[in-house]
């Protein structure tokens, strides 16, 4: 309790440092002169896909209200409700702060990337036949091919755009039904971390993480983004297998470890970066004090894989040649000696300046539910790490890492009292500053 209470100077040295490398990201290409290609087609605004386009709209009084109620009430809210009311509440709250950030570019905040022909829908209405679509996916991605996918098909396997063949196949393929159905399953992902953690033994930091998880400046990019469905797909997984690994009869064992690994493979199957969950995953079952849902897990994951492969989408294949034609565009042109750290930048934008304080509490030694936390954050740490050393994530990952980004928002509850009510102001501030005064692109 003391160590919580007194923690010395890490908090403050962690945000100088995030503040530092926020600013710096922002103005070093500016002063230097340098051409990051941070958006291609028009002046960019790195580190963030986007540019400056301030403006004010019909979502702009709810995500007031709900940042105002929440910088308030939120904690003392979140520690008084019994855990199935904290749930519910922040499922609705969420949805209700995705929708007004989204709204504060009028309803076209929600559609302008449904209709973007870099995106996946425009693909999922014209696909006829899934099974001869996997057949012919590999030979697509190249630029260099007749019929080509577009930017993000090509950059995916095939799982992210079959979302939305199946949201067009059962009537929901118009672009504002297509927006609301990414919302409400975005929603969910603060409540799918909250499970994962209560079946890991956490209840006073899971109630004082909540708020942060609700109301995180990453909803500026889940509301409306594909990478909202990874990220929702991966956190139920991790949820499943803390379900699993804690399970008190072998059948449940079984069962939750089948449900994780198939979203698990599917998240495999969504992007190619989300083999990291490993990480994350491993974490959960050390935690767990079990290993017993690892080969179960590990197998149906495999099955989401190889039925990809029987279908006619190898992954082992269809990687080489995504790495070919990323670095023949505009990864080629993107300097690593930016982009390394301008990463960083990018993602205390979308996970909050506040991440840099709650990082640097979490790398002190912990105990009980404060070590679940720290391990877990860790995890995603490291997985963040490996992409961005990867050079495979060059930029626009205020998007790419946002399935790493709730477990490392999780650090934000082991702050102290003072630190967590006004840094909850500032991650609501940082929303709505980034919302109503940048065009971001997802």
């Amino acid at each position: 309790m003391t160590e919580r209470r007194f923690p010395g100077r890490a908090p403050v040295i962690g945000l100088a440092v995030a503040g530092v490398v926020l600013l710096a990201s922002f103005v070093v290409p500016a002063l230097a002169g340098w051409d990051v290609d941070a958006r291609s087609d028009m002046l960019g605004l790195p580190p963030l896909h986007g540019y400056w386009q301030p403006k004010v709209g019909i979502g702009t009084v709810p995500a007031l209200v709900v940042a105002g109620l929440g910088a308030w009430r939120a904690e003392s809210w979140a520690l008084r409700w019994s855990w199935r009311r904290l749930l519910v509440a922040s499922y609705v709250i969420a949805v209700v702060w995705l929708l007004s950030l989204a709204l504060v570019d009028g309803v076209d905040g929600l559609t302008r990337v449904m209709t973007n022909h870099h995106e996946y829908l425009v693909s999922a209405r014209e696909v006829g036949d899934v099974p001869a679509v996997l057949r012919e996916y590999v030979d697509r991605i190249p630029r260099s091919h007749p019929d080509n996918w577009p930017t993000h098909p090509a950059g995916h396997p095939p799982g992210a755009l079959l979302f939305f063949v199946a949201l067009v196949r059962v009537g929901l393929g118009g672009d504002l039904e297509v927006a609301v159905a990414v919302v409400l399953v975005a929603a969910s992902i603060p409540a799918a971390t909250l499970v994962t953690l209560r079946r890991l033994g956490v209840d006073r930091l899971a109630r004082l993480a909540a708020p942060f998880l609700v109301l995180s400046p990453a909803a500026v990019y889940l509301a409306v983004s594909a990478d909202a469905v990874f990220t929702a797909c991966a956190a139920w997984g991790l949820a499943a297998l803390a379900a699993s690994a804690t399970a008190r009869s072998t059948r449940r064992m079984v069962a939750w470890g089948v449900v994780a690994g198939l979203l698990l493979g599917w998240c495999v199957m969504s992007s190619y970066g989300l083999p990291l969950l490993g990480l994350p995953a491993l974490a959960v079952l050390w935690l767990a004090r079990s290993w017993r849902p690892l080969p179960v897990a590990a197998v149906s994951a495999l099955a989401v894989v190889l039925a990809f492969a029987a279908l006619g989408f190898p992954w082992w294949d269809a990687y080489p040649v995504l790495v070919d034609r990323y670095w023949d565009g505009i990864a080629a042109t993107r300097p690593a000696s930016y982009w390394v750290w301008g990463n960083v930048g990018a993602l205390l934008v979308s996970a909050g300046p506040l991440l840099g304080a709650g990082v640097a509490v979490a790398a002190r030694r912990h105990e009980g539910e404060e070590r679940v936390l720290g391990v877990l954050a860790l995890a995603a740490l490291l997985a963040i790490a490996v992409a961005d050393l990867s050079r495979m994530s060059k930029a626009e990952v205020e998007r790419i890492w946002l399935p790493f980004v709730p477990w490392l928002t999780l650090t934000l509850a082991l702050l102290p009292g003072g630190w967590r009510r006004w840094g909850l102001g500032l991650q609501v501030l940082t929303a709505l500053l980034v919302q109503h005064l940048l065009y971001t692109s997802w």
